[in-house]
């Protein structure tokens, strides 16, 4: 590796240590959550303590995936446990991308990077990630008094027309023969960077440019990656109850009904598709959510569509 490079991933103090984590998720998230799921907080908590069990920071990253990637393969060609729920940050990522490979602003002042885990979900739960990742963003913001955020589905996090925050899932298995599965949840959120490349100043605002003021970075990464642990403790705590029948698979998801009360899209008229912004497919009536995280879509003749994957963009007075 040439020695700029280097430079450019050398590890820095991290904007949240696992130790410092860990007291958040005792002293503040655990009394929340409890008045809400009562004892069974506990046990979605021990199920999420996996999420930040180790936590990397650096100046700068061409990207966050990719360097998980390689560390991945790193660790595998080393003949070392992955270390689920690893997390990666940056300062700023260079090359960032979002869905589709959409190019991604990630300059410093935002909190950039990727939860890596080591996949033992069953799929009905593992498909539920990305919506994970969304209500994650929605709950952090929601700290700072932004009552005007809201979830575009699938885990969009806007204020009105403008996106604060974006995620990416992506699965992989191993290259090096292990048959490991692997999920990279990526995030991104605009916290106190506020100027925009020309093209994103009317789609794009931040948590700083919400409030009128500055945000302290640190006590935001903590504050997202004790929801975050917990919204993962969730997915594995409610298989474990669905599978010993203390829960019914057919019902709705709690992050099911989580992404219900942040939607921003339910009886808004969108248009969809998989990439909606270059291969726009139809133009329909959000209808609502279904048990699984399908978008009902209801078409002008009145059928209803139900899909599982894809995006869509607002096509009412209020844009976005």
């Amino acid at each position: 590796m040439p020695a700029s490079e280097k430079q450019q991933v050398a590890p820095s103090p991290s904007l949240c240590t696992p130790a410092e984590l860990h007291a958040y998720l005792r002293n503040y998230e655990r009394p929340y959550r409890a008045a809400y799921y009562g004892d069974a907080a506990h046990q979605i908590m021990r199920y999420g303590a996996i999420v930040g069990s180790r936590i990397s920071h650096y100046r700068s990253l061409p990207r966050a995936m990719d360097y998980a990637r390689q560390l991945i393969d790193t660790w595998e060609k080393g003949k070392i446990s992955p270390i689920s729920g690893t997390i990666i940050t940056a300062d700023q990522l260079t090359g960032a991308r979002g869905r589709f490979t959409r190019s991604w602003h990630a300059p410093p002042g935002g909190l950039w990077g990727v939860l890596v885990l080591v996949n033992t979900l069953l799929p009905a739960s593992r498909r539920l990630l990305p919506i994970a990742m969304g209500i994650t963003g929605w709950e952090t913001v929601q700290l700072y008094g932004v009552q005007r955020a809201t979830i575009r589905w699938v885990n969009d996090v806007m204020i009105g027309a403008r996106k604060l925050a974006g995620f990416l899932a992506y699965s992989f298995v191993g290259a090096n023969g292990s048959g490991e599965e692997y999920d990279l949840l990526g995030f991104g959120v605009n916290v106190n960077n506020r100027e925009f490349p020309h093209h994103l100043q009317d789609h794009a605002t931040s948590l700083g440019e919400e409030v009128g003021d500055a945000i302290e970075l640190s006590e935001f990464a903590c504050r997202f990656f004790a929801k975050l642990s917990f919204n993962i403790g969730l997915l594995y705590s409610h298989e474990h109850d669905v599978q010993h029948e203390r829960a019914d698979a057919d019902t709705s998801h709690p992050l099911i009904s989580r992404l219900r009360e942040a939607s921003g899209f339910i009886g808004r008229r969108v248009r969809y598709g998989h990439d909606v912004e270059k291969a726009p497919r139809y133009e329909a009536v959000a209808a609502g959510i279904d048990h699984d995280g399908g978008l009902r879509l209801r078409l002008d003749e009145g059928i209803e569509l139900v899909e599982q994957s894809g995006e869509i963009r607002y096509l009412d007075e209020n844009g976005g």
